[in-house]
């Protein structure tokens, strides 16, 4: 078990990033959990090299514009991954030739007040080895607290973890502090089963992970969802 997510009701949606033990592949991951019937009425489904969230019965679907979005896009070596809409704008401005950093400038945590939802962002980029960088937006006293976290160099074996909530409650927690560290695993099936079966049982909705081979940039993704 990850005891940062087991241990721990309600984080809401969450990135991880980092390195296999072996060095061979780059970790990505990312989880979604709700507590409403619009949040559970969710899937991922693959989206050309990235995924998609979709209803799983559209006859429940009520507010689509926070929960359905494309959390992973694909442009050359980087990928990047969020919660949100923001996965187009960081893909927007990444293939102008702009930043991660200049991209998420222009957005903000969530509208969904009291909650304010942050918004977390993750980037892999290949290019150059291996590193990457995660971000959060957050409300902050009626403004936008912006943090942003680069990883210059991947450690074998360590990834990092982001999550939206510091825990259950009315209003739920923002998260609080910088990413925690979680160990990996070489093989993906049972990192996904350890990931999965981490996450509270009555909350969790879906799950995605990819494991990136950094010898010959080829893929193996695993999509788990509640609602099958």
């Amino acid at each position: 078990m990850i005891k940062e997510l087991y241990q721990n009701s309600y984080p809401g949606r969450g990135i991880i990033i980092g390195k296999t033990p072996d060095g061979e592949n780059a970790v990505i991951a990312y989880f979604i959990m709700g507590r409403s019937v619009n949040s559970r009425n969710r899937i991922f489904l693959e989206d050309g090299e990235g995924i998609k969230t979709k209803a799983f019965d559209e006859s429940k679907m009520e507010d689509p514009s926070l929960i359905i979005y494309s959390p992973v896009r694909v442009l050359g070596d980087v990928t990047v991954v969020t919660n949100g809409d923001q996965t187009d704008t960081v893909y927007d401005f990444l293939k102008d030739g702009k930043t991660f950093e200049e991209a998420l400038r222009t957005r903000e945590f969530e509208p969904d007040a009291p909650n304010f939802t942050p918004r977390i962002s993750g980037m892999v980029d290949l290019s150059n080895d291996f590193s990457y960088k995660l971000s959060i937006l957050k409300y902050n006293n009626g403004f936008c607290q912006r943090n942003f976290y680069e990883y210059e160099k991947a450690t074998k074996g360590v990834g990092n973890l982001i999550h939206t909530y510091e825990t259950d409650g009315n209003p739920i927690p923002t998260f609080k502090g910088e990413p925690k560290t979680v160990e990996l695993n070489n093989d993906i099936e049972s990192f996904t089963k350890e990931l999965w079966e981490s996450l509270d049982k009555d909350n969790k909705v879906s799950l995605f992970v990819r494991y990136i081979n950094l010898n010959d940039k080829s893929t193996k993704t695993k999509i788990v969802n509640v609602n099958e």
